[in-house]
């Protein structure tokens, strides 16, 4: 059953995961990546402040608003090139996503008789409502919640050398 208090107070919970998985990460980590094909901790927190503006909030908010009116496009995987994500500065990207973050929490927290079912119609995916936007931005966070740990995870392996099989199966 959707529950978008729910929603939104995870979305609030995940910013402290999300801030405090990365928050005080020295240099050589947040660059870190296991080959030239996977995000570093830099990207991955470019493109978290990216989709949190111009992705999921500006979807949601336009769906609510107006349903008819047309999306801005948005190249997410381009941007990280397009946007020099690995050259920006990690903990000034890392405090603008955060307040984003709260920018959105707020907003979503003051919303006065959400239309839920409000549906842009997609020329490829067909009706998209602000629901399912709602709901994929939570998933989004878990989505890079896991990319997060599992950049860290493999950190820990290249910057030590050693197994980690005593701490369990990956």
């Amino acid at each position: 059953m959707f529950d978008a208090h729910k929603i939104i107070l995870d979305l609030e919970r995940n910013k402290d995961i999300i801030y405090n998985l990365l928050k005080g990460t020295p240099e050589r980590e947040y660059q870190f990546t296991e080959d030239e094909e996977k995000w570093s901790l830099l990207q991955v927190i470019c493109h978290l402040r990216d989709e949190e503006v111009e992705d999921f909030r500006e979807r949601v908010r336009s769906t609510l608003d107006d349903p008819s009116r047309p999306l801005n496009p948005i190249d997410p995987v381009g941007w990280v090139t397009s946007r020099t994500y690995s050259e920006q500065d990690y903990n000034q990207v890392l405090e603008d996503w955060k307040s984003e973050r709260e920018k959105s929490i707020t907003w979503l927290k003051n919303l006065e008789n959400p239309q839920w079912n409000n549906a842009y119609q997609h020329q490829k995916f067909g009706p998209m409502s602000a629901k399912l936007f709602l709901c994929n931005w939570l998933s989004h966070d878990y989505h890079h919640i896991r990319q997060i740990i599992t950049i860290k995870r493999a950190y820990v392996i290249e910057s030590t050398g050693e197994s980690l099989r005593y701490a369990g199966n990956w």
